[in-house]
């Protein structure tokens, strides 16, 4: 991917990672230009916000059944994903997020 088209999709792939409606956002915003950069990025926060999503559910279940409350730290994971995608849309690159960033893409 050229520079050029990774500068102009970095504000569209910040944007995705500020919250899930900033997801939201710039999937409208990158709708009509279809920057590879901004739609790679787009995915990976959609990856992160919907496991911080399921993680929050799964931990408030668990702690409702062990009473262990360590385990309501869990609903940082999507924060915590998303914050590593946000350095490296910063940064220009296109890294999976661990964990989950290779979720529903095509086998090559």
């Amino acid at each position: 991917m050229d520079q050029n088209t990774i500068d102009e999709g970095k504000t569209i792939a910040i944007i995705s990672y500020i919250t899930l409606i900033g997801t939201l956002v710039a999937y409208f915003m990158n709708n009509s230009k279809q920057n590879e950069f901004a739609k790679f990025h787009i995915g990976q926060a959609l990856r992160a916000w919907l496991t911080g999503i399921l993680v929050t559910i799964i931990a408030s279940m668990l702690v409702s059944i062990t009473g262990i409350e360590f385990l309501m730290y869990l609903q940082y994971t999507g924060l915590i994903l998303a914050i590593l995608g946000l350095i490296n849309a910063m940064n220009g690159r296109m890294e999976e997020i661990p964990l989950v960033g290779h979720i529903g893409k095509k086998a090559s």
